[in-house]
């Protein structure tokens, strides 16, 4: 019994250094560059997926096309 303890303590130890240690890299190049959107645009991206008509590079279609990311 107390030999899985420990192990389950050694297990949380360690994801939780790993969830320290991930980064909010945006300059990725999969990244969206929100730069120029309004605040009401950020919010509908960040709660719903949904990518303004002016940011698609010209299209009236999402990248699933539903206009969502995901296809929601």
């Amino acid at each position: 019994m107390i030999v899985a303890i420990g192990t389950l303590f050694l297990i949380a130890l360690f994801l939780t250094y790993q969830a320290s240690s991930i980064t909010g890299n945006t300059t990725s190049s999969n990244a969206i560059d929100t730069r120029g959107w309004t605040d009401n645009e950020i919010m509908n991206y960040e709660m719903h997926g949904t990518i303004p008509a002016r940011a698609q590079g010209g299209s009236s279609r999402g990248l699933t096309g539903s206009g969502m990311v995901g296809g929601c």
